[in-house]
């Protein structure tokens, strides 16, 4: 047997891997219409937001994504909202004004 035999990976090592590994996540318009996109986990959702308003032709600012409820912020990951592969993510219209 060799000295040089790979060692196995560190629980480090293999988290970190995991960490940017590639998810999908489904994107879902109030009136129930899905975009599927699959990103890696430290990618901020701001581009997935950029490329989903662009598929659909709206402008990124006209539009609120939720995740489990709560707005995402254009620097939040997959990774720092501690989502999973086929997650979902909720696309409302702003709403303007009121009566």
């Amino acid at each position: 047997m060799a000295d040089h035999e790979q060692q196995p990976a560190t629980q480090e090592e293999v988290k970190t891997e995991q960490d940017n590994s590639p998810i999908n996540v489904k994107v879902v318009s109030s009136v129930g219409e899905e975009v599927f996109f699959k990103i890696k986990r430290n990618t901020k959702l701001s581009k997935l937001q950029g490329a989903y308003a662009t598929k659909v032709g709206k402008d990124v600012n006209s539009i609120r994504f939720l995740y489990d409820g709560s707005r995402i912020n254009d620097d939040d990951t997959p990774s720092s909202l501690e989502m999973e592969d086929n997650d979902t993510i909720d696309v409302m219209v702003e709403q303007v004004g009121g009566a």
